[in-house]
């Protein structure tokens, strides 16, 4: 069928199947921003709590650039990759020296902020502006490989090319905001990763790989990712009601986010063993009468970490560190915890004190 038919095929099926979302009821350009900065990585019922906490507490650029990075973090908490929070701060404070504390209506100049790169800008100039940029994400790459048939992987650099010049060509006139976002809608509620929902799918009489029997061979798989296993130990020091914790120095893994003090394990030790000598070295305080909390499994980019936690007490009466692997620390209450941003790890092992407690 020519692409008309496509263009209207998806847009009569957003019309009635689009998510309600918060930021679509406004579509301002800061509300498109964040959203797509949080949507990356993130499930969408995720995203919708925590961009409805964002507003509230940030409700536009300026509010958000007069923010201390901490409390940005803190809010974050729980999305991960904390540099795109740092990003939106970082780009807020641009935006109001810059250009009035207002996001550019110019793909260049946006591609010029801190972590908007082409999928974004793309996003903001669609969805915000409703300009013809196309938006091509992981939902959008699925769908093309299936409507056309692509034998190749997504990635490869001739498929991602192919796949955003067709997404900026089927961008219907001054419909770029919806159809887009239909694209998208279609690849997360229909055009799934597994067991698609082809008898559901508007587009089924424009598929490739449905007319050939194929679409459970699409996409292609590339190239499995490299996965690395990290084993490591924690301790939550208690003594006299309070408990340890530091700040990570700011150009280490999880930069200034708290942590309760540990590291890896090394060859031949427990993680016990690890523990008392991670302390050693980065405090030099030196900890007994561990009790095991818990083993927490946490994954972020290619690694795939194994926490092992304690409960560990003070050997000795001095209560002031050495920072050799941190910029600052505390003796906090249980209840202050709240008040810091931890990667989420050791915010689950938080959530796990306070179970036991």
């Amino acid at each position: 069928m020519p692409p008309p038919a496509l263009q209207d095929a998806l847009l009569h099926w957003f019309a009635q199947h689009g998510r309600d979302l918060p930021w679509r009821r406004t579509y301002l350009p800061y509300h498109i921003w964040v959203s797509e900065i949080m949507l990356q990585q993130t499930q969408m019922d995720r995203v919708v709590v925590y961009f409805n906490r964002w507003l509230d507490r940030f409700p536009d650029i300026a509010n958000l650039a007069e923010a201390r990075e901490q409390e940005v973090l803190l809010l974050w908490e729980g999305l991960g990759y904390y540099s795109r929070a740092r990003n939106l701060l970082k780009t807020a404070n641009l935006l109001c020296r810059r250009h009035g504390g207002v996001l550019p209506e110019d793909h260049g100049a946006l591609l010029k902020l801190p972590g908007i790169g082409r999928y974004t800008a793309g996003a903001i100039m669609s969805l915000a502006f409703n300009l013809p940029h196309p938006i091509v994400d992981a939902n959008v790459e699925r769908l093309f490989a299936r409507l056309f048939n692509l034998t190749a992987p997504v990635k490869e650099k001739q498929t991602h090319a192919f796949i955003w010049h067709k997404a900026a060509e089927l961008i219907p006139e001054g419909k770029a905001r919806f159809f887009n976002q239909a694209l998208m809608e279609l690849g997360a509620l229909v055009c799934l990763p597994r067991s698609p929902r082809c008898d559901d799918c508007p587009v089924r009489g424009h598929c490739e790989a449905f007319a050939q029997g194929l679409v459970g061979e699409r996409p292609v798989a590339g190239k499995a990712k490299e996965t690395i296993s990290i084993t490591m130990a924690s301790g939550v020091l208690l003594h006299q009601g309070k408990i340890y914790i530091q700040q990570r120095l700011a150009d280490d893994v999880w930069p200034n986010l708290w942590e309760f003090p540990g590291g890896r394990i090394k060859k031949g030790e427990t993680p016990e063993q690890a523990l008392v000598r991670e302390y050693g070295e980065e405090t030099g305080f030196a900890v007994h009468d561990l009790e095991k909390i818990a083993i927490i499994k946490h994954s972020f980019t290619k690694y795939r970490v194994t926490l092992h936690c304690y409960h560990c007490r003070l050997r000795g009466s001095t209560t002031v560190p050495i920072l050799n692997a941190a910029q600052e620390y505390r003796w906090a209450r249980p209840d202050e915890l709240e008040n810091f941003a931890f990667p989420a790890p050791h915010r689950r092992l938080i959530n796990r004190l306070a179970e036991k407690l």
